[in-house]
Parts: structure tokens; sequence; C-alpha cells
């Protein structure tokens, strides 16, 4: 982790780590089981990391006057009018891998925007309402952060509803180890079936 006192580095880690703990929740998976929708509203693992690497090539590129190198790799905002859910699941043409792969490049283009601007930079969101397109930086990593935690967040239940893997990232699962998971579920069970 970065030195808490230097505010952009702190605040581009957390961005960091939550990409990385995003990409980590498909590995071991195989294509149809990163696809498989796993809510009522087609939420899936491979559609999640989808959403995100477009959310990161669009905030940190054009907000900021940058295109991404292969801009057709990515969904386009004319697919929206067309299906708002474009984003959101992968096509028979994208794989796991390419996806994942594309993730790491779009990554490695966010974080040269951040190492190049500081965090005052000024930007426009396109796509944003008029009279609130202005934007920094700093606000930019923040909404960014915010949005993929909320994703990497569904992925870490999609991924335990399928095969029980839990856990925060790679290197630490801060939950505790050898507890009696079904024991716990059943406590919690009695507990709310005393309102029901």
């Amino acid at each position: 982790m970065a030195d808490p006192s230097d505010a952009k580095a702190a605040l581009h880690d957390y961005l960091r780590e939550n990409r990385e703990d995003l990409i980590w929740k498909l590995d071991g998976l195989s294509e149809r089981e990163v696809r498989l929708p796993r809510t009522a509203t087609g939420n899936n693992l491979l559609g999640a990391l989808k959403h995100c690497l477009n959310v990161e090539a669009g905030y940190f590129g054009p907000t900021f006057g940058r295109e991404f190198p292969t801009p057709d790799e990515l969904v386009p905002m004319a697919a929206f009018d067309e299906d708002p859910q474009a984003d959101w699941y992968a096509s028979e043409d994208e794989t796991k891998d390419g996806l994942i792969d594309l993730y790491r490049r779009v990554g490695a283009f966010a974080d040269q925007t951040i190492d190049q601007l500081p965090l005052d930079a000024p930007g426009q969101v396109p796509w944003w309402r008029p009279g609130r397109q202005d934007v920094t930086l700093q606000r930019i990593i923040i909404h960014v952060t915010c949005d993929l935690a909320r994703h990497a967040g569904h992925a870490d239940i999609m991924r335990e509803q399928h095969d029980t893997a839990v856990g925060l990232r790679r290197t630490n699962s801060n939950i505790p180890d050898d507890y009696d998971w079904p024991a716990y579920v059943s406590k919690l069970t009695k507990l709310a079936d005393h309102f029901g």
C-alpha cells in the first residue's frame, strides 16, 4: 500500500486493488461458468468484468482527452441505443482470457492517465448531464473506484453462489479459517425465523 499521506498514490492503489480483485474472481472458471447468469437480471462474472473495463476506458480516456489505442475493442456508445446492457455480457466472439487481457491493457491505460495528471487536473465527462460534466482527476478516481468496488462485491457473491469460493483478495481472505459455516448459517436462519 502507498504512503497514506500521498493521496494520489493511495487512491490509485485502491483502484488497482479492486481491479485485480475482480479479475481474480474469474480464476479457474470455464467460459460457460463465467457467462452463466447468476441473478434474475442476468448478472454474470464476465459481464461485470466487461462492464468495468469499459467504465475505466471511458472515464480515464475521453474524460481527459485521451483515446484508448484500440477503441474498436470497447463497446461503442451507439451500442447502448440498441441494447442498454451492451457492456454487461460477453458476445460469442469474446473470450474470458481475451477480456481479461483487454482489462489489463485498459488498466495500464487508466494508470497512465493517473500517473500523468495531477489530482486537480480538469476533465469533462461527455455522457453526463450538461452542468455536471466538469470533473477533476481526483473525483474520477473516486467515482470509478466506488463503481468497481460495488461490482467486485457483486462478483464476490456470484462466485460464492457458484462454488463457495470466498475471500477478499488472493493474499488475504479476510474471513476466519476453519470456521463451521453450516452451523453459522443455521444460527442466522434460526435468528431470522424468530421474526417470521
